[in-house]
Parts: C-alpha cells; sequence; structure tokens
C-alpha cells in the first residue's frame, strides 16, 4: 500500500515566529515595557499600604454592595492569607488577574458590541470563540514564551487571550436579546443608533455583561496560577514550586490562597452585577397635594365638632 507522505506543518509555523521575531522585536519590547509597567504600578497600590489597611479595604468594598457575610469572609481569608506568610504572592497574583481581566474587558466588550450589529462580524468572530475555548490552556502559554520570553509578561498576555472569549459572547448576547419593541420604540422618538446603543440596549444587556466580566475575571485568575510554569511571579509560581519540590505543604498553602482570593473576587464581581433594589420616592407635589385635599377635607368635620348643641338641633330642624 502506497505510504502518506509526512507533512512538517512546524517548520513553517516555527519560520514564522522567527520572522515576527526579527522584525516585530520592537514591537513586542514595547508591548513588555508598557505590560511590567501596569503591572508594578497596580503592584505598588497593593502593597505599599500595610496589608491591614488593604485587608480593611477589601472588606469595605463587600459593605458597599450589602454584603456583610463578604466582608466577615474578607477579613478572615486575607488574614490567613497573611499568616500563612503569601500576603505579596497574593498581591503579585491579583495585579496580574486585575491587569488582564481589564485589558480582556477593554478589547472583549467593544468585540461583542460590534457583533451584535452586523452579523457578518459575528460569523466571523464565532468560530475564533470556539476555537480559543477549545484550545488547551498551556497552548497559550507557547506562542507568548517565543514573543515576550520567560517571565510575567507572557503569562499575562496568555491569560488576556485566553479571558477574552466570555466577554465577547455574552456582550453580544445582552444585546441581541435586548426587546425589539424597546429599541423600535426608541428609534420612533428620533434617536440615534448610538444613543440607542449607549442608553437603550447596554443598559438593559448590563447582567448580561456582568456576567462575562465575571467568567473574565475567574478564568484570568485560574490562568495565573498556569502562567506560573513559565515564570511567573504570585501564588501559581509558589504552587509549581511545590509541585516540583514534591512540597506537599507549601503546594497546599498556596493552592489554599488561591481558592481565598478566587472565591473573594467571585463574590465581589457577581454582586456587582446584580441589580439594586430602588427606594420608590414620592413625589413632593403629589405629597403637598394629598396633604392640602386631607386638610380640606377635615376642615368642615372640625367646623361640625366645634358648634353648639343648640346650633346642631337649630341646622337639622332647617
Amino acid at each position: 500500500m502506497p505510504e502518506i507522505p509526512i507533512i512538517d506543518l512546524g517548520a513553517p509555523v516555527s519560520d514564522a515566529v522567527d520572522w515576527l521575531t526579527e522584525n516585530l522585536g520592537s514591537l513586542f519590547s514595547a508591548i513588555t515595557d508598557a505590560m511590567l509597567y501596569l503591572l508594578n504600578a497596580v503592584l505598588y497600590g497593593l502593597t505599599a499600604p500595610h496589608a491591614f489597611v488593604i485587608t480593611a479595604v477589601f472588606a469595605g468594598l463587600a459593605l458597599l454592595v450589602r454584603k456583610w457575610g463578604l466582608a466577615l469572609f474578607a477579613l478572615g481569608a486575607f488574614v490567613l492569607i497573611q499568616a500563612m506568610d503569601l500576603w505579596v504572592e497574593a498581591m503579585q497574583t491579583l495585579a496580574v488577574v486585575l491587569v488582564a481581566a481589564v485589558l480582556a474587558v477593554v478589547i472583549g466588550v467593544p468585540v461583542g458590541i460590534w457583533a451584535s450589529r452586523s452579523r457578518g462580524v459575528s460569523s466571523v468572530v464565532r468560530p475564533v470563540l470556539d476555537l480559543m475555548q477549545t484550545l488547551p490552556v498551556f497552548v497559550y502559554l507557547i506562542p507568548a514564551v517565543f514573543f515576550f520570553g520567560v517571565g510575567v509578561v507572557p503569562g499575562v498576555v496568555a491569560t488576556i487571550v485566553f479571558a477574552i472569549p466570555p466577554a465577547v459572547r455574552l456582550t453580544e448576547l445582552g444585546i441581541r436579546n435586548v426587546d425589539g419593541e424597546v429599541v423600535e420604540a426608541a428609534h420612533a422618538f428620533g434617536a440615534r443608533p448610538a444613543k440607542i446603543l449607549r442608553e437603550v440596549q447596554v443598559p438593559l444587556a448590563m447582567p448580561s455583561i456582568m456576567a462575562g466580566i465575571n467568567q473574565t475575571i475567574m478564568l484570568a485568575l485560574s490562568m495565573v496560577v498556569i502562567a506560573g510554569m513559565v515564570g511567573a511571579d504570585g501564588l501559581g509560581s509558589v504552587v509549581v514550586r511545590g509541585i516540583s519540590t514534591l512540597d506537599v505543604g507549601a503546594g497546599f498553602e498556596g493552592g489554599l490562597a488561591v481558592v481565598l482570593l478566587a472565591i473573594y473576587i467571585d463574590r465581589l464581581s457577581t454582586a456587582l452585577g446584580e441589580p439594586r433594589p430602588r427606594k420608590r420616592v414620592q413625589p413632593q407635589a403629589k405629597v403637598k397635594a394629598e396633604a392640602s385635599t386631607e386638610t380640606e377635607s377635615a376642615a368642615p368635620a372640625d367646623q361640625a365638632a366645634k358648634l353648639d348643641p343648640a346650633d346642631k338641633n337649630a341646622m337639622a330642624a332647617s
């Protein structure tokens, strides 16, 4: 039987990567510098104050969303992380998650809006998202290491790419599911498409968009741990070091800190996406009108009560 010829697909891919590295090295260096600047700025904001101050801030954020249980959990969780001497590593992980999640949302939400307004764009974006969500997570690390070397920057880049799909999908889904009658009513009042998008569709799609942001944050956190294998600092490096040295205790502490951080971030982002109940305030004019009506209706009764019995009998006889 004839043999199937061997096709070397790896060689052209390697040549393409080498060409990009040689010709776009300055671009990758600029991206690396920008990422490091953002990470260092966020990390400085998280580590410059005392750990108890940051813990109080995290508990205060939980109180702002009216979650007393989450505030108590934040106090206990972050005090426990300090007790395990993993505070700096936890803040490094949180800095990477914040930077990666914000950039993923900044990229993903506009793409989702674009896809919701154009079926052609949606037909192109959806297969790409399917491919991105099908690939194993380790695949994202390979090109990132080729272009940016070993360290925290390839971990951030891989995390951004890995966390984009939920933001795109749920943004498109939320805007497409907005009631068409509401959009038609806005058109009837003469609103322009940009204003309809900004003041009608996006607010009504906000629960779906916030769900996508929540999933983006959680995917970023899960990828950050894996990024510890390529030299990214944080709790991921603690877990990887525990695995490589067979130190079960260190791996357990790092994993526990990741779980505590994930629970807090998930509950906080979910609470931020929940609709707030609005208090119905009675208009002041309506209150005054009701008060004046009650006063007018009560006035004849008061006057009748002040009449003498003789006057009442005379009025009854007449």
